[in-house]
């Protein structure tokens, strides 16, 4: 199976049209290939399942991500692809994988990075401490939407201390945002 980007980016583009999902995915494909490249596995996998693995909600976001299968099966991708994909379901049962793992960590937190970098008056991810993303993660109000708990669980499922995980994934997006491939549909912006 041929996991490139291309092809993953094609797809996704076909099954989404909002702009604001697609920054997302894009957002979590940049954090699980830089995971991927620290914990010495295969960058392209972790990316397209990053990339993909919000396919299926712009179509049945009350039932994401159970029809993610169905479409990436239909696309020729093989059934661990699609369970790896599926596994970032919070109420998922089986023992994830670290790949499974670590894209639950990522997911939310990636949009509450990009957040935290919108509210300030720079609007950059290269400036954004530590410290300034922690003060908004105890901060009930802001992204209320964000599920907190899950946030600091999948950090500790990974065996990654919660702030070293929230410095990778903010380094790894303000770095990736200057990547060619990042420039046409900009995270921030």
């Amino acid at each position: 199976m041929d996991y490139s980007r291309s092809g993953a980016w094609k797809l996704l583009c076909k099954h989404v049209q909002s702009e604001v999902l697609l920054k997302h995915c894009l957002a979590v494909e940049i954090a699980m290939r830089a995971y991927a490249e620290k914990f010495g596995q295969d960058v392209e996998y972790w990316g397209a399942v990053g990339l993909l693995h919000d396919v299926d909600f712009e179509k049945y976001p009350e039932d994401h991500p159970n029809h993610g299968r169905e479409i990436l099966i239909a696309a020729g991708y093989d059934s661990q692809f699609a369970t790896d994909v599926e596994a970032h379901a919070r109420d998922w049962q089986p023992e994830r994988t670290l790949l499974q793992k670590t894209l639950l960590a990522v997911d939310e937190l990636t949009g509450f990075i990009i957040a935290c970098a919108l509210v300030r008056p720079d609007k950059s991810l290269d400036n954004l401490e530590v410290k300034s993303v922690i003060k908004k993660f105890k901060d009930k109000a802001f992204a209320r939407a964000v599920n907190r708990e899950t946030l600091t669980t999948s950090a500790e499922a990974m065996n990654v201390d919660f702030k070293e995980h929230v410095a990778f994934v903010t380094k790894a997006l303000a770095q990736a945002v200057k990547m060619p491939e990042y420039q046409e549909l900009p995270l921030i912006g």
